[in-house]
């Protein structure tokens, strides 16, 4: 058990006696704040914050941290407010504290979205004080070392949230002890039964391993010594964890998994490494595409080490880890290790610049994702990705996910660059947006001003940054182009009873909104646009109970005009291919908006039915971009017929999208063209001169 006298031996050891003293001060506010309360294993509540303490103070954290430990849980627990808090131990242990404290006055819908709430508040507060969530980490890790004692339900639930969440955490901020101790923990909590099978497989084969081990250890410790390097070699353990998590994605037996033999060998210097790795070079064969220098580029968390895999003696594999004694410590504290924080001037190591960038981008997520839910979603892509470096064309290291894309790349360039994105360079030569990044490529976004998310990179974009900006852009579009779209189908709607928005009383408005539940009438034009409401109907409700009874329509209502600048809210008919000029009927569907028809449709006569769906419109005197359109030419069978007619149509300045060929006896071809066009008259003049090319027979338009 801990006791405040055994912390305080270990605090003397790197605090000044005042720093120890203050510690002492909050363990003392914490006891008299929890007096009374039991932990569920029947210990004193006090023992908890003490041990998180415990587990700070070995990673040699600072005061200001320790005591926030202390005092983690009086917030939520004993109704000592916050200001209290900060005149007792000054402002920063107070939002220490703060950002710890667990959401617990929030009434929430579910589990998940209280759990995701919870993580949100952790991250904002991260971004003030990335040390929170070092505390936090430390919280969480006490809790699982004593997860015996609650109910097998509750456990694994806390088992499933550390392994999806903090143990990824721990691993980005380079923690790797305390990642190492979660998986474990949190896999004996999960599936106990696996989790015994393996442990007991393990120290069976290390029985039957530890000849070889200590044979090849000393192989490699004196032929280190003879090239007069002084080092540390050590065999090093896989834990329970990264064997299953081995077994179950590669589908290999427990037996395949331990043929690997795994080193790390400690030595004085940077330059030592290198030197070192030649040694072991010349001593076993490496096994080719299997080196690592994370030294000259570090993980994302700042981990730094040589990984070379060798064919040792009995042709068995090596893996050798190579490092100094800092990079050692930085791999098993992370950010914790050489802990450097001035409340004056915050001065961060490299690890823990690292870190506070991360965080940075998580806060640009938060703002960015709609809800909570979303949020934890991206963070979990985003956390533990296996990871490419690729190069800026400046020569600029990034780090991205494997499996990332252009896409990926131009956003973790810039918000902006991703937004306006339109082509890439890899390697200097242009390749498309999906293409998946090796490690090593140099890439150059190309951007245009009026370029802006495509809704199908979602098919392709990796890291949560990316996924996050993407949506957000096209969620806010949207709802933009769904206002617009549903201001003007209320507005023809009203137009039937001879009245309008502008016209109707803002009070007696307001009150139809409550009514209805809705909070602006914003949002209930986006209902309308949407297809989720009718405007017909909503207009009649509108004027009826604003009017105090129901209203006749005196059908003078002008027809929708479209102008092709809509947006996501407005499509056009695959089925008929409408074109400016044409005559045209829409259908609001509850998926996609209004649907643009041509209004011989034989699709539209079926959706007649619903005659309330229907909307009337009108093509706009000024009718920007261009629209899909599908010919069909009957030509005789001559060679080169179809390159005669692609270059009569590339001629025009004419994108052709799709063309296929169906014969239609020895003499004849069809050849079917999927083209954009701006309206029937720039159509009909595609078609005459398409007429007007020899062996061509027939151009009709192909019509539903």
């Amino acid at each position: 058990m801990h006791t405040i006298d055994a912390l305080a031996t270990t605090l003397r050891t790197y605090l000044d006696p005042e720093q120890s003293n203050q510690v002492k001060r909050a363990y003392f506010f914490a006891e008299q704040a929890h007096f009374g309360q039991l932990r569920r294993s029947g210990e004193p509540y006090v023992t908890h914050p003490l041990a998180v303490a415990g587990i700070l103070a070995d990673m040699h954290m600072d005061h200001q941290s320790l005591m926030a430990a202390m005092l983690h849980d009086v917030i939520e627990d004993t109704g000592i407010e916050k200001t209290a808090i900060g005149t007792q131990f000054g402002p920063t242990v107070a939002e220490l504290v703060d950002g710890v404290s667990k959401l617990t006055q929030m009434e929430f819908e579910s589990l998940e979205e209280k759990q995701a709430e919870n993580f949100q508040k952790m991250a904002l507060a991260m971004a003030q004080d990335i040390r929170v969530i070092l505390v936090k980490l430390a919280d969480r890790l006490h809790n699982m070392r004593t997860l015996g004692v609650l109910q097998t339900t509750k456990a694994k639930r806390i088992a499933r949230e550390t392994l999806d969440i903090y143990a990824p955490i721990a691993m980005r901020l380079g923690m790797n002890n305390v990642r190492m101790e979660f998986e474990d923990l949190g896999f004996s909590a999960l599936y106990p039964m696996r989790a015994t099978r393996i442990d007991a497989a393990l120290r069976n084969a290390r029985g039957h391993r530890k000849e070889l081990v200590e044979k090849i250890r000393h192989q490699v410790a004196t032929t280190l010594a003879q090239e007069g390097h002084e080092v540390t070699v050590t065999g090093r353990e896989k834990h329970l964890y990264s064997i299953y998590k081995k077994m179950k994605s590669k589908r290999k037996s427990f037996s395949e998994i331990m043929d690997i033999y795994a080193f790390r060998i400690i030595v004085d210097s940077v330059d030592t490494c290198y030197r070192v790795l030649g040694c072991i070079h010349s001593l076993y064969k490496p096994v080719p595409g299997e080196f690592k220098d994370y030294i000259a580029i570090p993980k994302a968390n700042g981990y730094q080490s040589l990984h070379t895999v060798l064919m040792g003696m009995h042709g068995v594999p090596i893996e050798i880890q190579i490092r100094t004694s800092d990079m050692e410590e930085m791999a098993n504290n992370g950010i914790a290790a050489h802990w450097l924080y001035k409340s004056d001037e915050q001065s961060a190591t490299g690890s823990q610049a690292r870190a506070r960038q991360w965080v940075q981008g998580l806060l640009e997520m938060q703002q960015r994702a709609g809800n909570s839910l979303e949020f934890i979603e991206s963070v979990k892509i985003d956390l533990f990705p296996d990871e490419i470096y690729v190069f800026t064309p400046k020569g600029r290291i990034l780090e991205l996910p494997r499996g990332a894309t252009a896409v990926d790349f131009a956003y973790a360039v810039h918000t902006d660059v991703g937004n306006s994105c339109v082509a890439c360079r890899i390697n200097r030569r242009l390749a498309p947006l999906s293409e998946p990044l090796q490690s090593g490529q140099t890439l150059e976004i190309l951007t245009a001003p009026g370029a802006r998310p495509n809704p199908s990179w979602f098919n392709y974009a990796v890291t949560a940054k990316a996924r996050s900006n993407i949506r957000h852009y096209l969620k806010h579009q949207t709802r933009e182009d769904s206002v617009a779209l549903g201001g003007r189908l209320l507005e023809k709607a009203l137009g039937s009873f001879n009245s309008g928005l502008e016209q109707l009383p803002q009070d007696q408005l307001a009150e139809f909104l409550a009514r209805h539940h809705y909070e602006q009438l914003d949002d209930l034009l986006e209902e309308i646009a949407r297809g989720n409401r009718l405007p017909a109907i909503t207009a009649q409700q509108l004027v009826g109970e604003l009017a105090g009874g129901q209203m006749e329509a005196t059908g003078g209502a002008q027809p929708v005009a479209i102008r092709g600048t809509e947006g996501f809210m407005v499509s056009y008919a695959k089925c008929c291919h409408p074109l400016p000029g044409d005559p045209i009927e829409g259908y609001l569907s509850s998926e996609k908006g209004v649907v643009v028809h041509r209004e011989r449709c034989k699709n539209l006569g079926d959706m007649r039915e619903n005659s309330e769906r229907l909307v009337a419109l009108r093509w706009d005197d000024k009718v920007e971009g261009e629209y899909p359109v599908e010919l069909r030419i009957e030509v005789e069978n001559r060679r080169g017929m179809i390159a005669i007619i692609a270059t009569r149509i590339n001629s025009m300045g004419v994108n052709i999208e799709k063309i296929s060929t169906d014969d239609k006896d020895y003499q004849f071809t069809y050849v079917e063209l999927g083209m954009l066009v701006q309206n029937r008259v720039h159509l009909a003049r595609i078609m005459k001169r398409l007429r007007n090319i020899n062996y061509v027979r027939k151009v009709t338009r192909i019509k539903n």
